[in-house]
């Protein structure tokens, strides 16, 4: 199935570029990233599973029987948007994960906030499954799963999370395709007061991520290899204790009004999504959430 955002969403999309220019030329608080992987980023762990192109623009991440690999900011941040170009694993990606996503921590610590991507992969010839994630103190389990309208592995995808102190967006290529929105009082679901890095990282999780840990990798395919380019933030650099752009941040175009709600073509997306590209919904799942949390009540169209 072949979709590709409307024209009007495209302007939006330039209007908010040409925006955060403009707020990054003239706001010392407000971070844009450079085009070097070592001045964003640092390895977490197995280097000599990371390459870089000639030109230094294009990262690699790979996965063996022995080891993945990951990296992520140096820097942390709260609120802004954050923006990475990705081609997946091809063939046979059974039991693979690339994830792509924002955490407070640089471990799964039992009170983290943490904003997912995964890309769960599959047999040959099935298509990629997108899963997203919201946690707020180490309480998870807000699960999505999207089907793509693309093949996610012949080339690069724009893959983008808008973060305010009103709703988390997730977008893949300026489509909006899951909205969080936060409530008007203070909760225990929405992540809004701790800083976070960004970090990528491609695993081994056969156990559950592709058919509920039916079809395990098949590590004769090995290695698996994943790639980067194109990091983009404008957001709140974390500055101890309390940085300046979080107290003014209606100052900035991801804080102002208009990024505090979808637009009307943003919505239109976002409805063909829910029509046709949403596989689970945790809001939905009844048999799981007798009494289904808070958040579910909050209309992603407010």
């Amino acid at each position: 199935m072949e979709k590709k955002a409307s024209s009007s969403s495209m302007a939006v999309s330039a209007i908010w570029c040409f925006v955060a220019y403009v707020t990054m030329a003239t706001m010392s608080c407000s971070a844009t990233s450079k085009p070097s992987f070592d001045d964003n980023f640092s390895i977490m762990w197995s280097e000599n599973h990371f390459k870089t192109s000639e030109d230094g623009q294009t990262w690699f991440l790979s996965l063996d029987n022995d080891t993945g690999c990951g990296f992520q900011t140096k820097e942390k941040y709260r609120f802004g948007w954050f923006s990475m170009k990705l081609k997946l694993v091809g063939g046979d990606s059974a039991g693979v994960v690339t994830a792509y996503y924002m955490c407070t921590e640089d471990g799964a610590g039992p009170t983290r906030d943490e904003l997912d991507f995964e890309f769960l992969g599959n047999r040959t010839g099935e298509p990629y499954l997108i899963q997203t994630n919201v946690y707020k103190n180490g309480t998870g389990n807000r699960e999505m799963r999207h089907k793509l309208w693309f093949d996610p592995t012949l080339d690069y995808h724009t893959y983008s999370i808008l973060w305010n102190s009103h709703q988390i967006i997730f977008f893949v290529d300026r489509v909006p395709v899951r909205v969080y929105k936060n409530a008007d009082y203070e909760n225990n679901f929405f992540p809004n007061q701790k800083p976070m890095y960004l970090f990528s990282s491609i695993w081994n999780a056969d156990d559950w991520a592709t058919r509920g840990g039916l079809e395990k990798t098949d590590w004769k395919k090995a290695p698996f290899v994943s790639s980067y380019r194109d990091f983009t933030v404008d957001g709140c650099q974390w500055k101890d204790p309390y940085p300046d752009c979080v107290s003014s941040t209606t100052q900035h175009w991801w804080d102002q009004y208009e990024a505090w709600h979808l637009t009307k073509d943003q919505k239109l997306d976002f409805a063909w999504v829910q029509r046709n590209l949403v596989i689970y919904d945790y809001c939905k799942d009844t048999d799981r959430f007798p009494t289904l949390p808070e958040e579910c009540s909050l209309s992603p169209w407010d």
